[in-house]
């Protein structure tokens, strides 16, 4: 087995383990996370914040999302097309939604919008700021575009691990929120 082989089979042995650990994180955990997401971007006004709409356990930030968005503008992510960078469509609290690719809920009307700030969810984190995805690249190669933007990795405490191993195309988180805290590479913050 070669070692692209390896790492590929290594990330998926991961993504099963840090989706197994995130089930299992009760609502009063979840809500701290959402408090602490808040509480970090509170302060923004005049902005365009990128935040997303969860899937499956996922940590929710909708809570932090909708009083964001009295102050700023908020989008979310929408895959267009394999191999591409994410597009960002204006979101709201009630806007209409249908569901999009991977069963993700994506707005049916609203403009694209480039974001200031980014909130990215993940399956698993390390202390090095690695971050875990699904495997299709779409936050990679969307980040690597959005150089000034402020990323803000989101999650539970339950999905860091020690060490993620990391290919050259793969974005290092400057910061991690989770229940317990807010993490940067090197410690929490």
């Amino acid at each position: 087995m070669g070692d692209d082989a390896n790492l590929t089979a290594l990330k998926a042995q991961l993504r099963k383990r840090c989706i197994a650990f995130r089930d299992d994180v009760p609502a009063e955990r979840r809500a701290m996370a959402a408090t602490r997401l808040y509480a970090r971007l509170m302060g923004l006004r005049g902005r365009t914040i990128a935040g997303f709409l969860p899937i499956g356990s996922e940590v929710d930030p909708r809570g932090a999302m909708r009083s964001l968005a009295k102050d700023n503008r908020v989008c979310v992510p929408v895959v267009t097309a394999r191999g591409a960078p994410l597009r960002f469509r204006e979101w709201w609290p009630g806007c209409p939604l249908e569901t999009g690719d991977f069963g993700v809920s994506v707005p049916t009307e609203g403009g694209w919008r480039v974001p200031d700030v980014v909130i990215v969810p993940l399956l698993g984190f390390d202390p090095q700021g690695g971050r875990l995805g699904y495997g299709g690249g779409f936050y990679d190669r969307t980040l690597a575009g959005l150089r000034e933007a402020l990323v803000v990795g989101f999650a539970l405490e339950a999905q860091r691990i020690d060490s993620i191993p990391q290919e050259p195309t793969d974005f290092q988180l400057p910061y991690v929120i989770t229940d317990v805290g807010v993490h940067a590479p090197g410690g929490a913050v």
